[in-house]
């Protein structure tokens, strides 16, 4: 733990840092939203993202304390205690998942650079890909606060969003959840889901140096879950007061702040997803760089400082690529899909059973590993 960590830095950072890594992949345009809980209805699409939230909880109360008695404070570190030699095996998954992200939020990136500025969706993907590798010049505390500055004003927007829209078709809002009824599979959409985004739960592990108790770990963890949660439910609340129209909206996001008809908090509200967008981007770079920069330490080497953009400049570019050729729907619908299953095989199933029987039975082992 660092000399000067304070509560926030320990209980909240954590969350913060998670909500920053996992929104853009996750809900930050509703697309993943529509695609994962709008077919359970109202009421099971919310059933679903609680079941979310509780296997996040678990599994980051899990990882936190493992990476905090191993020090693994970088994927390469944390997977090699967890899988032996067969941790590469994360890395790849991670950076196919991290394509599809990147590639979503690329798309993302071009809609609202089109929609605010008339300009060519290319312009806007090539925009977050400048800004994101710019702030990855900067070290971690720079990251963690560029992070909590921007997800607080998230959380900000957010909640003007969802009390303006009750205010605005609050009746609309009532009458679906009064009477679409809870429809598909609630619990295995909740499970899915929160499948693939458990996967960038790594890139949060940078800031788990800051923890220096196992009690710090569990509830840190803990809170982490809701804290990544909490925007994705408030949004999709307000989007349940167009139920019946919003499944077939590439960008939901979009089409309810039309219905506001409030072009300047249209503004805000696509500056919030624009920030999310390059929170999600630097959380995630950062988790390669870190450990990039382990390799070098192993080798007695510093990491040069122009890697790190450089890295995440050319991974970005391979991902609007991706975006470009496959399309934003069909990525969200085919590509999280697929890759969900593989990171509860290779990352769920191993640390619940054996990372837990670690910290359980052999704690010292893993301190010396």
């Amino acid at each position: 733990m660092t000399a000067k960590s304070n509560w926030f830095q320990r209980y909240l950072l954590p969350g913060f840092v998670f909500q920053a890594a996992v929104i853009a992949g996750g809900y930050a345009t509703g697309r993943e939203l529509v695609e994962f809980f709008l077919p359970a209805g109202p009421w099971g699409g919310l059933l679903g993202m609680v079941v979310s939230m509780l296997v996040w909880s678990a599994v980051l109360m899990a990882s936190f304390e493992l990476a905090r008695v191993a020090r693994a404070y970088d994927y390469r570190s944390f997977f090699k205690l967890l899988l032996g030699r067969g941790w590469f095996v994360f890395e790849i998954g991670y950076f196919l998942l991290m394509i599809v992200i990147l590639a979503v939020m690329g798309a993302a990136a071009g809609e609202i650079f089109h929609s605010l500025f008339g300009l060519p969706k290319l312009a806007g993907s090539l925009a977050m890909i400048a800004a994101t590798g710019a702030m990855l010049f900067f070290n971690s505390a720079v990251i963690e606060k560029f992070l909590t500055v921007s997800v607080g004003y998230l959380y900000l927007v957010y909640f003007v969003f969802v009390v303006w829209s009750v205010v605005a078709f609050g009746d609309r809002i009532a009458a679906n959840f009064a009477s679409v009824p809870v429809t598909g599979n609630w619990f295995e959409a909740g499970v899915t889901y929160a499948g693939y985004n458990v996967a960038t739960i790594p890139a949060v592990l940078f800031c788990i140096r800051h923890l220096g108790r196992r009690r710090e770990a569990l509830v840190a963890g803990a809170l982490a879950g809701p804290l990544g949660m909490l925007p994705g439910v408030v949004f999709y609340i307000a989007m349940m007061g167009y139920y019946h129209e919003i499944g077939a909206e590439a960008l939901p996001s979009a089409f309810l702040l039309a219905r506001l008809q409030a072009p300047w908090f249209e503004w805000a509200f696509q500056v919030a997803v624009l920030l999310t967008l390059v929170d999600t981007g630097v959380a995630l770079l950062h988790a390669i760089n870190e450990r990039v920069a382990k390799s070098y330490e192993e080798r007695r080497r510093p990491m040069p400082q122009a890697l790190r953009p450089a890295i995440a400049v050319g991974v970005m570019l391979v991902a609007v690529y991706a975006a470009s050729a496959v399309g934003l729907v069909d990525l969200i619908a085919k590509g999280y899909g697929t890759l969900t299953w593989v990171f509860l095989v290779i990352y769920v199933l191993p640390l619940m059973t054996w990372g837990v029987w670690l910290l359980w039975r052999r704690p010292q082992r893993i301190a010396a590993a």
